[in-house]
């Protein structure tokens, strides 16, 4: 099946149904897209070197109920892969008419986590998946290429706050397009780059929650901060009692527990330096996993209340994007 995608490069799950048979979150039709993209060093990333390893990864199309060019999500996971705690949010966005498109970056790849090993994959390959994922969206007839928004959780949503710079999409995007918005939810913000005050003048909606010990929100106020003062149009949300990975509230889950193994740099604090190398800003030497900075076992945890507020929030920021109803 998958040499089948990739042959084809695509596969058509369902059919059109008559829209009045359905309930509203569900799509009226579903695709699964072949991704061209590549894996590459975070240095070849930020350099702008092309010769990275050719990879081939998956996106869900769920195409929402109703008529001509509609507005898309496009969803990008975090450390664990896609999960349930995506599905929520698939079906909301879907009753509210706007399609979504969920990235798979892992699969593709030959992986499944990458929690328990971060460098597994660069930190910065899940940006050029959602630029790849623009420009196979830009050109679908079901879809208005103005309203494409990017949203992403944990390392997908690290992606989709980097993927707003504008240097990285002069290098990266070769859609002919742009993200008409950008939704990062708990993202790590403990890496400074080169001229990344320098972001799309397309609104950043940046979810957190207070005692977050995974990507702590500390980093994101700092960058925020910074991005403010150039005056760009970004805003962060906090909301308090909410652990990493707090929208699983969504599906009900209200516990906390111990991401066993799992790497965090939260002590951690990244430069871009010369040639691309990220460097650790404490040591002054190439920074890596193996770093003392980096630390295990982080928290994760759901809160319905916080999540269900989220959801809400999220959703007021689209109908104003994608200027629904």
């Amino acid at each position: 099946m998958a040499a089948w995608i990739v042959g084809a490069g695509l596969l058509l799950t369902g059919i059109e149904t008559n829209a009045q048979s359905l309930p509203k979150e569900a799509a009226a039709r579903v695709e699964i897209h072949a991704i061209p993209t590549l894996t590459l060093s975070d240095q070849q990333f930020l350099t702008g070197d092309a010769n990275g390893k050719p990879a081939t990864v998956a996106g869900e199309f769920r195409i929402a109920q109703g008529n001509g060019r509609l507005p898309v999500v496009v969803l990008m996971h975090g450390s664990s892969g896609v999960g349930a705690a995506m599905e929520p949010w698939v079906h909301h966005f879907n009753a509210m008419g706007i399609s979504t498109f969920v990235i798979d970056g892992f699969t593709g790849r030959g992986l499944t986590v990458v929690g328990p090993n971060q460098a597994l994959l660069g930190r910065l390959n899940l940006i050029v998946d959602t630029y790849r994922a623009l420009d196979i969206l830009s050109h679908h007839p079901r879809v208005d290429p103005e309203r494409i928004v990017l949203m992403g959780f944990s390392r997908g949503g690290q992606a989709t706050l980097y993927a707003s710079l504008d240097r990285f999409n002069k290098l990266w995007n070769k859609s002919g397009a742009q993200f008409a918005g950008y939704i990062p939810f708990y993202p790590d913000c403990s890496t400074t780059y080169a001229t990344d005050t320098e972001v799309a003048a397309r609104p950043i909606r940046i979810f957190h929650g207070t005692p977050d010990d995974y990507n702590p929100v500390a980093s994101c106020k700092a960058y925020v901060a910074r991005l403010q003062e150039a005056k760009r149009d970004v805003v962060l949300t906090e909301y308090p009692d909410s652990q990493h990975a707090f929208d699983a509230g969504l599906l009900g889950v209200s516990t906390t527990t111990v991401s066993a193994n799992a790497q965090t740099a939260r002590n951690c604090h990244i430069k871009e330096g010369e040639g691309g190398v990220l460097m650790n800003a404490d040591t002054q030497k190439p920074f890596g996993y193996s770093d003392a900075c980096i630390e295990l076992n982080p928290h994760v945890g759901g809160n319905p209340a916080t999540a269900e507020q989220a959801q809400k929030a999220v959703s007021e920021f689209l109908k104003v994007v994608f200027r629904l109803g």
